[in-house]
């Protein structure tokens, strides 16, 4: 079991390790050989990472930290701008560009709170896929059956071997559909999506920026609420308080978001849920038509096309050979979205989440399968166009919908040790971050798997 930011902090403080051999530690499991170092880190920042882990262990020594950050081994998704590095989003179009001046926000924020920088972290080219595949920089393969190599999931896809494999104790990572739960679904993490608007982006290579937000993916939903405290500024809020299970009331999703699912999935979330009743809390289901209408909402590409071509369409025109094509084409599908169809997904869009949210409001959190299907394998999906592109949908489906929300979300392990990494995912509307953090707590107690 991955350690939790708690405990490491409660061993720093004791003395029983150092942040210097917690970042030797990191960094040697990133060199092994045998691991999945090379396919999961970008750039590797090992001088300055050590540098910081002395500086933070200096500070300790004279009674001071800066935050329940101090001195921890953090990863950083290739899309984050980090001072002195070039920022390539997971693309060779970007590998001549110049390093970066200065820190993105989010990684400032970090950096001020003791993090130990260790490296930039593999994704989806340019965050456009919910897989993990990345034919420029190799893919790492999900912590689960290694044998069978399964995609780790996207577009996070480094930030998430990093942890499950002990590279950092948590890593930095973007969801513009799911790019943050996706990967903690599949390496048996849990990942937070917060309310967009919550943490600042800027420094932060966009995707769509209607739909992009920052946030953490580690070992724990206090792990997760410790690092959202530092990436918002709100520090200084309480840590989640798990509510007696008697007074929540939570709803499950009975439209869509079971299409599809495997057998796997079915079983474990519905097991899951189970014991969730079983413990007390009031689960009710309840239907969501308007998870139904979203498709046809979206039919022509949706804001995430429509903002994306408008970042790539010059670089498209000049170096489009250099893209991935299963990231291009879909880029390419915003060139024919005009301004009248955008203006109108826009207005579609608050109609929706007025609607979604009129349903939600007695309920404190929304249950449902973060993804549908276990993760499959690497090979499976880079060898056929239509079996990526058939997975991508399905894979993204679920996580997207809270994405258009501009809702919030947790992603939690539900499944048993040993078994098929299967995420539960917590979430519910904009600004009801703290309560949702809250509610994972007491799931996360409840199903133990803590």
């Amino acid at each position: 079991m991955l350690p939790t930011l708690t405990a490491l902090q409660a061993a720093l403080d004791k003395g029983e390790i150092t942040s210097v051999e917690l970042t030797r530690a990191a960094l040697a499991r990133i060199a092994d050989p045998g691991g999945e170092g090379a396919r999961t880190f970008t750039a590797v920042w090992a001088e300055q990472a050590l540098a910081a882990a002395r500086a933070s262990d200096t500070l300790r020594a004279a009674g001071q930290a800066r935050s329940p950050l101090e001195g921890l081994p953090v990863s950083i998704k290739d899309l984050f701008d980090v001072a002195g590095q070039v920022t390539r989003a997971g693309s060779r179009v970007r590998e001549n560009e110049a390093p970066a001046t200065r820190h993105a926000e989010p990684v400032q924020r970090l950096a001020r709170a003791g993090a130990v920088l260790i490296g930039h972290t593999n994704m989806t080219e340019f965050a456009f896929s919910g897989l993990g595949i990345n034919p420029h920089y190799g893919t790492p393969s999900s912590p689960w059956d290694r044998t069978s190599r399964r995609i780790p999931g996207g577009s996070s896809s480094g930030a998430g071997v990093s942890v499950a494999d002990g590279m950092a104790v948590a890593a930095l990572g973007t969801d513009t559909g799911g790019s943050i739960r996706i990967p903690s679904a599949f390496c048996g993490l849990t990942g937070f999506k917060p309310t967009a608007s919550r943490v600042p982006s800027g420094g932060t290579f966009p995707l769509a920026t209607s739909l992009d937000s920052v946030g953490p993916l580690a070992a724990s939903v206090t792990c997760c609420a410790i690092l959202d405290g530092v990436l918002s500024g709100e520090e200084a809020r309480r840590p989640p308080a798990a509510p007696p299970l008697s007074r929540l009331r939570l709803a499950v999703a009975n439209t869509l978001v079971m299409d599809g699912a495997d057998d796997t999935v079915r079983h474990t979330f519905d097991a899951a849920v189970a014991r969730l009743r079983a413990a007390g809390i009031a689960i009710d289901t309840l239907d969501m038509p308007e998870f139904e209408a979203l498709a046809h909402i979206n039919r022509k590409g949706g804001l995430v096309c429509a903002e994306a071509y408008a970042v790539h369409r010059d670089t498209l025109g000049e170096k489009i050979d250099r893209y991935d094509p299963r990231v291009s084409s879909r880029i390419l599908r915003g060139r024919d979205i005009d301004a009248a169809d955008y203006i109108e997904l826009h207005a579609r869009r608050a109609s929706w989440i007025a609607a979604v949210e009129d349903r939600l409001r007695d309920y404190d959190a929304l249950l449902l399968p973060t993804v549908p299907v276990i993760a499959p394998t690497i090979e499976s999906l880079r060898a056929s166009d239509e079996a990526y592109f058939a997975a991508n949908g399905l894979i993204l489906r679920n996580p997207t919908l809270i994405n258009f929300l501009d809702g919030c979300a947790l992603s939690l392990p539900c499944h048993a040790p040993g078994e098929a990494p299967v995420g539960l995912m917590v979430a519910g509307p904009a600004r009801t971050d703290a309560r949702i953090l809250d509610v994972g707590l007491a799931i996360e107690q409840v199903l133990g798997t803590r």
